[in-house]
């Protein structure tokens, strides 16, 4: 059936709406930090000659600092960093250093070594860019010497002043997640020794590295690789952790053989952390805790702890109780070494030194005593508050109606610059000697500055808000309106006055953040919520106008509802992001609660094996949501699910019958293919897997054929398409060609949900065939064309409910998959052991989208069997689902813990993109089973193609139809 235009330009508006909304969450609520013209400070004297800094990339607090940390290992040690925490408990400071989301490698160092957090959506950039050039403590150090990763350290030396960055870098290849990634920190350690050994025989590089305010960089990514490949409470992560402790020990001796003085100060911590399934990004606490742990010259050792205790339930098995842990932001660590060498500080570092706050012990032992803790905390706040000055300045320029931030507004008369008067007075108590007071100071007024910059950050986050929820309503209220009103209808009043009115909003807008200097993403977001509601009124007023002046009460009273429930079920589905038992008890409610309270009893009576069916699917589909999202890799779990898929496929070879003999041998040569595949995927995954176990290299002609066998797999059914002719035969090409995914990057019970959720939808279709036809036998015929087709979409009360369980179904396809267990790497080293990071993500993508190419196919065939314009049940769900998106982008949060604002923006990014991708793949859909016939076709019209095909052979529980 062909699909008019307005259809296709409604789904073009909804789907490049939908795309470029998603930037409002970071245009709203996360914007870049980085702002120029700032005056640099420093501290005057520096406590130490050079630092060194040590990142253990992807290095857990607990793991490192506890006690029988690893006790679930056979013969571990107590304590699997005996030189660490030896520093801790005699010579050093230690604490927690708190991330931010996302917790990615260069995320996390920037907050390191550029004492600024970076936009969430930088993440998305790439790994070796730079979305803006920063300032940093090796550009402000006279040298920078850094060894590691070539995925972190070319960022540094971008930007910074030519030849002051110098790095040494292995080659990408050697980041391979079947070898032993501790080489790659060894080979660290090799080449500084190489350096020092070098600089003997050439005295301009000896004068160089004797230099005052030098910086040594050793980047450790070794633990990342291995926590990636073999989790984080694996002894293979253990192992890692005792190198780099071995490394720290053997890096010491190093610097006091070459330097033979005391000069030196380290730092030691980590980017970010891992998750228990060797994962990080988000915001899990488990992500966001990293070491901090300090000492040499300038570093004050360890203190007894404070009351009340600085130790609370998460570092209590560590065994350090009775020492002070001093805590701080990840930022703050720049700050801190800046201070340390006495550098000027990183301009656009947001970190406070920890040695600020008088209350609390800090880690700083400066020759002057407090007095240069007092200089710090002044050179702290004369940073942050050149931030909040350019800031102040640029809106007081550009935006109408500026209101400062209250606490600098008391004295905008008497000061020019906001904050000169709060400066002069810490100064003064410094010269006076009252060092202790200007600190307190100096904390109030840091506190009050970065609350400023917070106040100007979000200062046009009311007005975006505005902005956003006007546009989703409008798409809502737009997309009813195009469903319900044909577009050829003419309104009867001129339309002219309101297209003049949205005309002058948008203008009124374009001139303000004209004014505002805002970003030109700005301009094109206001244009959709004025575009949407000239629509809805120019079209929508005057039959709007008519139906309330016609008093029908009652049926104004229907429709809110039935409205009420469906934003109750879309609720409902928001609350599943975070209490995964929903998704089970919507199964429960459509596969049981539904058909026995809302179907007619005859219906019940008739169609007692489709229903049986239906319950049985729908209640074991129930079970995955349910399961922990912790797995471990199980070839018996993943053997079963391609044993069962096999079991399948067979079933269909034989019990599919064509009546053209020619499609008939095409369909077993795919399906006969298809299954060749899908048998050596089973053998060879399990080949593979068990060398990786026993950390055999793989043979590369496996590699080969593990590829071969997989490309296929996924391109077989598109390159040679099974007939049209019956639906479910070409729906089982494609089931058999995607189970590969559930094989190859399986890593437990994927497989087997994959074969339920396909099951359920199949059935779905039966199920809703047969409501359908029921109810039109028993209603008067409808305007039907001669040949059967409906000339133009109808909405039909059912269809509400069908749009809500296709966007149920679209959330489950995800949450069984990609938050079940989709994101683990460990499957992907079958395939590319390599560290390939879009490779990699792209494999992980490929295997969440498998479900979706099914939903779309069922959905395809669900239009079809109720005889409806392609998309039409499409455009129902796109106008329910920003019901979810406008909760999930007022929940989004830049405050409070990690875990919440990463959690937050993870939710609307997800509920707008599954929803664009759905409409996107039900368009492939409709191409992938265009020409399959229409209408209800049951066995009692004659020979079924549809459930006595896939649906019987998977199931066995055909229901058979009666005349």
């Amino acid at each position: 059936m062909a699909v008019s235009g307005s259809v296709w330009r409604l789904l073009l508006v909804g789907l490049v709406f939908h795309l470029v909304y998603i930037g409002t969450v970071f245009d709203c609520y996360f914007t870049s930090p980085v702002v120029n013209g700032m005056q640099q400070h420093s501290l005057q004297r520096a406590e130490a000659k050079r630092l060194v800094l040590i990142v253990g990339d992807g290095l857990r607090a607990d793991l490192l600092l506890a006690k029988n940390g690893f006790s679930m290992i056979p013969g571990a040690p107590e304590v699997v960093a005996p030189h660490l925490r030896s520093i801790i408990e005699t010579r050093g400071a230690f604490g927690i250093s708190h991330t931010r989301v996302p917790t990615e490698s260069r995320p996390g160092h920037v907050a390191l070594i550029g004492g600024m957090y970076e936009d969430v959506s930088a993440v998305t950039k790439g790994w070796k860019t730079n979305p803006v050039d920063f300032d940093s403590v090796f550009n402000q150090s006279s040298a920078t010497y850094s060894f590691g990763s070539p995925d972190i350290l070319p960022m540094f030396a971008r930007g910074a002043t030519p030849g002051k960055v110098e790095m040494w870098c292995y080659d990408e290849h050697e980041e391979d997640f079947t070898k032993d990634a501790t080489a790659l920190d060894v080979w660290v350690l090799d080449h500084l020794r190489a350096l020092f050994h070098n600089a003997t025989a050439n005295p301009t590089l000896d004068a160089r590295l004797k230099g005052d305010q030098t910086v040594f960089f050793l980047h450790l990514l070794g633990l990342d690789t291995t926590g990636h490949s073999y989790r984080p409470h694996s002894k293979e992560y253990m192992a890692n952790i005792q190198v780099v402790d071995e490394i720290v020990k053997q890096t010491e001796a190093l610097f006091r053989e070459f330097y033979g003085d005391e000069e030196t100060a380290y730092v030691f911590t980590a980017d970010h952390g891992m998750s228990k399934i060797g994962n990080h990004g988000d915001g899990d606490p488990d992500n966001t805790r990293t070491p901090l742990i300090a000492w040499g010259k300038g570093v004050q050792g360890p203190l007894p702890d404070t009351t009340p205790s600085s130790h609370d339930e998460y570092s209590q098995p560590w065994g350090l109780s009775h020492l002070v842990r001093r805590d701080v932001e990840q930022a703050d660590v720049s700050v801190l070494m800046s201070s340390l060498i006495g550098v000027n500080w990183p301009v656009n570092s947001v970190g406070v030194l920890p040695d600020v706050d008088p209350t609390k012990p800090g880690y700083l032992l400066p020759a002057d005593g407090e007095k240069t803790q007092a200089e710090g905390a002044l050179v702290n706040a004369k940073v942050i508050l050149e931030h909040y000055r350019i800031k102040h300045e640029d809106k007081r320029t550009h935006s109408l109606l500026y209101r400062q931030y209250p606490y600098f507004a008391t004295n905008e008369g008497m000061e020019d610059v906001p904050g000169e008067l709060a400066l002069r007075d810490i100064s003064h108590l410094i010269e006076h000697g009252h060092f202790t007071q200007a600190r307190s100071q100096a904390k109030e007024l840091i506190e009050h500055a970065l609350e400023g910059l917070r106040y100007l950050q979000t200062y046009d986050r009311l007005m975006i808000r505005g902005i956003v929820i006007a546009a989703y309503l409008g798409w809502i209220a737009f997309g009813a309106v195009s469903i319900l009103i044909p577009a050829a209808s003419k309104p009867s009043t001129s339309v002219f006055p309101i297209h003049v009115a949205a005309t002058a909003v948008l203008g009124g807008f374009w001139a303000l953040f004209a004014k505002q200097r805002s970003p030109w993403s700005f301009y094109l977001y206001i244009i959709f919520p004025c575009y949407f509601w000239d629509q809805v009124f120019a079209r929508a007023s005057t039959q709007l106008l008519s139906y309330l002046k016609a008093d029908r009460v009652g049926s104004i009273a229907g429709y809110i509802v039935r409205g009420a429930l469906v934003v109750a079920a879309l609720q409902s589905m928001v609350a599943g992001y975070t209490h995964r038992p929903i998704w089970s008890a919507w199964f429960v409610v459509l596969g049981v609660l539904w058909p026995l309270f809302s179907w007619p009893k005859e219906l019940l009576a008739k169609y007692w094996r489709l229903l049986a069916a239906w319950m049985t699917s729908c209640l074991a589909t129930a079970v995955f949501p349910m399961l922990s999202v912790h797995q471990q890799e199980s070839l018996i779990a993943i053997s079963v699910g391609g044993a069962i898929m096999y079991a399948i496929g067979m079933s269909g070879l034989f019990k599919i019958r064509h009546t053209d003999p020619k499609e008939h041998n095409r369909h077993k040569v795919v399906i006969f293919w298809l299954l060749f595949e899908l048998g050596w995927s089973i053998l060879f995954t399990n080949f593979i897997v068990w060398d990786l176990r026993d950390k055999k290299p793989v043979p590369r002609s496996w590699r080969i054929v593990a590829w071969g066998t997989f490309l296929s797999s996924i391109t077989t059914p598109f390159i040679l398409p099974a007939p049209r002719s019956i639906p479910y035969g070409r729906l089982l090409s494609f089931f058999l060609g995607f189970g590969a995914c559930f094989v190859w990057l399986a890593i437990s019970v994927e497989g087997l949900f994959y074969i339920a959720y396909s099951l359920t939808l199949c059935l779905w279709v039966e199920v809703e065939t047969a409501l359908r036809a029921h109810k039109r036998a028993k209603a008067k015929p409808s305007e039907v064309e001669k040949h059967g087709v409906i000339r133009t979409y109808r909405p039909h009360k059912d269809d509400l409910r069908i749009a809500v369980f296709f966007l149920f179904f679209v959330q489950v396809a995800f949450f069984g998959t990609g938050n079940f267990s989709s994101f683990y790497l460990e499957p992907v080293y079958r395939l590319v052991p390599i560290f390939s990071p879009f490779l990699m993500a792209a494999l992980l993508i490929l295997k969440i989208v498998s479900p979706y190419t099914i939903l779309a196919m069922t959905f395809s065939m669900l239009n079809a069997r109720l005889d409806l314009p392609p998309f039409s049940l499409v455009l129902v769900a796109l106008t329910l689902t920003d019901v979810m998106t406008i909760t999930f982008f007022l929940n989004v949060t830049d405050t409070g813990s990690w875990l919440e604002i990463g959690q937050t923006i993870s939710f609307f990014c997800i509920s707008s993109l599954l929803l664009v991708w759905s409409a996107g793949i039900c368009a492939v859909g409709e191409l992938l089973m265009a020409g399959q016939p229409r209408g209800m076709v049951t066995s009692v019209d004659g020979e079924d193609g549809g459930l006595a095909t896939m649906v019987r052979a998977a199931c066995y529980t055909f229901p058979n139809y009666p005349d």
